[in-house]
């Protein structure tokens, strides 16, 4: 049985995830935050931990457990991340820390243990990020500057990995999703075109591909998922 671990596995995301991965006969391995539950039914066994994924330390005490109880890892699905909106008026240092904390370092922090002991199996691993369209599209990234600025990382952090893993078949993918239709955005957006937003279900069975023995001869990939927005 094949070894997935999913940040976020308690969000909106990380539900369609869980499901997705535990249907394919992954083992599921999920992180969620301090003091709370996965928050929903599943078919099949999920193995929790509860990590502060901003704290490097804590984070290499979770993933030195996990290694050590399951000793590969298969792929890794790193969904944590959050979103603000403001130009540069309204974009102070603070506020770009925040971003660059909740979306960067939640991954780096993660990516890098992980990425090291794929890098030491025969098998190799698959890293999926989780990207953004505001660093790709100038007129939407000033508009949400410090959240553009810190998922414009994603895209070169997948880049150095795969400089280094894809000699040992360890490959980083970012999929970049338009709008999730999820229930929070639809209360943020009542007036929004929901038709136009893209499942999560669909993010997960993209996600699911990029893992599989299908997606092996791909490389630096960047997989766009707009919809109809």
């Amino acid at each position: 049985m094949k070894t997935v671990i999913i940040t976020g596995a308690s969000g909106n995301l990380g539900k369609a995830c869980v499901e997705k991965f535990l249907a394919e006969g992954y083992k599921v391995i999920a992180a969620i935050p301090p003091g709370h539950e996965l928050g929903f039914q599943v078919l099949g066994e999920v193995e929790i931990y509860n990590a502060n994924l901003s704290d490097e330390g804590a984070v290499n005490e979770v993933v030195s457990r996990i290694i050590a109880k399951h000793n590969t890892i298969d792929a890794a699905l790193l969904l944590v991340g959050g979103y603000t909106y403001g130009g540069i008026n309204e974009t102070d240092g603070a506020i770009l820390n925040k971003m660059f904390s909740l979306n960067f370092d939640t991954t780096y922090f993660v990516a890098r243990p992980i990425f090291q002991q794929m890098l030491k199996q025969a098998s190799g691993g698959r890293i999926i990020l989780v990207g953004a369209r505001a660093p790709l599209r100038a007129k939407d990234g000033a508009k949400s500057l410090a959240y553009a600025l810190a998922k414009s990382l994603i895209f070169k952090l997948a880049e150095f990995l795969n400089a280094t893993g894809s000699e040992k078949n360890v490959t980083t993918s970012v999929v970049v999703p338009s709008t999730i239709d999820t229930p929070p955005n639809r209360q943020a957006m009542p007036n929004a075109d929901f038709s136009t937003w893209v499942k999560a279900e669909d993010i997960a069975d993209a996600m699911a591909h990029l893992c599989s023995s299908s997606a092996d001869t791909w490389r630096d990939n960047v997989v766009k998922i707009y919809g109809k927005a």
